[in-house]
């Protein structure tokens, strides 16, 4: 039996659902057939328009986003899908706070609803801090599916660790 590494949080018997369909090599096949199709958000301009445009429909208020890209070393940081840092800087007596979003480069050549998930994931930070039930109401209210996209992007990294990619560009 593997090990789970992404879905290590998960009950017992969704992991074992998940151990039989890899034992069956059937995966990718119910992968592919849920998310036939990548978006074409490839450039780190296209992603950056793309996490704005999110931001201004649910997060008006929030603190603008300065840079957003594709970070080709977040996949060996503990597993980590994105990150948001929040730099602040004294600017002549005053305090500037810059944001910036980097998703992991894997996610270039995935469905649009995983790239989603992440940048929702990432958005919420913006106003939670901490992954507690206020941010989780937030990511669910910027994307109603966002905990069954969760768990099926964690099934998509399974696939590719196991597997290699399901997706070419």
């Amino acid at each position: 039996m593997s090990s789970l590494t992404y879905l290590s949080s998960y009950p017992p018997h969704l992991q074992a659902q998940v151990q039989q369909l890899i034992q069956q090599q059937k995966l990718g096949e119910i992968l592919l057939k849920r998310y036939p199709e990548t978006h074409n958000l490839a450039t780190d301009k296209a992603l950056y328009q793309y996490t704005t445009d999110l931001k201004n429909q649910y997060l008006r208020n929030a603190q603008p986003i300065n840079k957003v890209n594709y970070d080709s070393k977040i996949h060996v940081l503990k597993h980590a899908l994105g990150l948001h840092t929040s730099i602040s800087r004294i600017q002549g007596g005053k305090l500037k706070a810059k944001a910036e979003i980097r998703i992991a480069s894997v996610f270039k050549t995935t469905p649009e609803a995983f790239l989603r998930m992440i940048v929702v994931h990432e958005l919420a930070h913006l106003k939670e801090k901490s992954h507690d039930k206020a941010f989780y109401s937030l990511c669910c209210h910027m994307e109603p599916e966002y905990h069954q996209l969760e768990f099926d992007t964690r099934l998509y990294l399974t696939h590719l660790e196991l597997f290699g990619p399901l997706y070419t560009v």
